[in-house]
């Protein structure tokens, strides 16, 4: 199913290659205006999502918002001009708000504290194993020659109807449990937001929509990215395959390691650390000039910039014992993440190509940020586990005490924090 999101979400990259922006008169800097917009109701939207979610089951709302964005995306194919793809692409971004969360937040109520981060990955792995999905399907459809439909065209009407023929298939598998009402406690508006009072939330938030923003970079402008060395609209979107897979790989690798030494911070820091050296590359040298050093640059954006969405949201899920703070939590992180969208976005704009260095340079930074607020909230985790264990002279943090009857979370002196 996120799959088919991150298709929906992506492929309008691919469109541009093959000259979406030329056959609907696109001016000035209207194709960046259209995927800014995207995002502020795909971020606004994600935390009412989630609660409705929580309140009536994933198993009736994930389903139902991904024939909406099915839909949506397959009638994309008949715009005729940037006003009527824009109205499309803002009913698209509502119903995409709040799956990502949904599928996490469900996800916490079934897996234990140091299996959850693996068992993101897999799910959000296919955005990485989908943009590389894309780039073939765009490979493909990009040579086809026709007089009555444009390459663009036959990609949208493909790639929506796959999306609506797979939503009916999710939905008579049944892969979602029926209902947190079934599995947990009901929804408790008072309860959503008892967490919202504590200091730590604000880092959360600065971290969830900072490390969002070279997701944003990376998933939706890697094929201006790789088109930048000199390639054509079909081998731009072929080269696009490798990074992406090699990235699902890594993603993998790090998000078992974590769940293994159970242990968030440094393995976030290590990804933004991965992807903030592609972008120092990418703003440092001329992309003509050293296009094998570029290309390696897309190989370390798409190893790093992926990891934290896993990461983070898992890290703040096992740091919360409530089912109705939870939901709303992750709902309004994960918007967080998608209205930082906007600022990718923003500075994505025609005047700054080919180089694009103001959008790697704002991205960059936001690395930095992400990775000092991490480092500040997981250090602060680690030093409060080694005195609670102190206190009661344990030794061992996460792995030295039962947490099946605590019900108080951090205020209780057998909780340790998930740092």
């Amino acid at each position: 199913m996120y799959f088919f999101n991150s298709v929906d979400r992506s492929n309008l990259g691919n469109a541009k290659t093959d000259g979406i922006d030329v056959d609907l008169h696109f001016k000035g800097n209207q194709y960046s205006l259209l995927l800014l917009l995207f995002y502020i109701p795909n971020g606004l939207c994600d935390l009412p999502l989630n609660m409705l979610t929580k309140r009536f089951s994933g198993r009736i709302m994930l389903p139902t918002l991904m024939l909406g964005w099915g839909t949506m995306a397959l009638i994309q194919s008949a715009a005729k001009n940037f006003g009527g793809l824009l109205a499309l692409r803002l009913i698209l971004a509502v119903f995409e708000a709040g799956f990502f969360a949904g599928a996490v937040f469900y996800l916490s109520l079934f897996y234990a504290r140091g299996e959850l981060g693996f068992r993101i990955a897999i799910f959000f792995g296919s955005a990485l194993l989908a943009s590389a999905f894309s780039g073939l399907i765009s490979y493909g459809v990009f040579q086809v020659k026709s007089s009555h439909v444009q390459g663009w065209q036959l990609l949208f009407i493909i790639e929506g109807s796959l999306t609506c023929i797979s939503e009916k298939l999710a939905a008579n598998l049944r892969m979602l449990r029926d209902g947190s009402s079934e599995v947990g406690t009901k929804l408790n508006l008072r309860d959503c937001f008892q967490t919202w009072k504590n200091w730590k939330f604000v880092l959360w938030c600065i971290i969830s929509f900072t490390y969002s923003v070279a997701f944003t970079t990376t998933a939706t402008f890697l094929p201006q990215i790789v088109a930048r060395l000199g390639f054509s609209a079909v081998k731009t979107n072929l080269w696009t395959v490798a990074p992406n897979s090699v990235g699902f790989v890594v993603l993998l690798c790090i998000t078992k390691s974590s769940d293994y030494f159970r242990e968030r911070s440094l393995h976030i820091v290590l990804a933004l650390c991965i992807s903030l050296t592609g972008l120092i590359i990418l703003t440092a040298i001329d992309v003509v000039d050293n296009k094998a050093v570029a290309y390696f640059a897309c190989f370390l954006l798409c190893s790093g910039a992926y990891i934290p969405s896993c990461l983070v949201h898992s890290w703040h899920n096992n740091n919360n014992v409530n089912e109705s703070s939870r939901a709303a939590t992750t709902g309004l992180l994960v918007g967080l993440g998608n209205l930082s969208g906007i600022l990718s976005t923003a500075t994505f704009r025609t005047e700054y190509a080919p180089a694009y260095r103001p959008t790697l340079i704002v991205t960059a930074a936001c690395n930095v940020t992400c990775i000092a607020c991490t480092l500040w909230l997981g250090l602060w985790m680690k030093m409060e586990n080694r005195r609670r264990d102190k206190d009661q002279g344990l030794q061992g943090g996460t792995r030295a005490v039962d947490t099946s009857e605590n019900l108080h979370g951090e205020n209780d002196p057998n909780w340790r924090f998930f740092s």
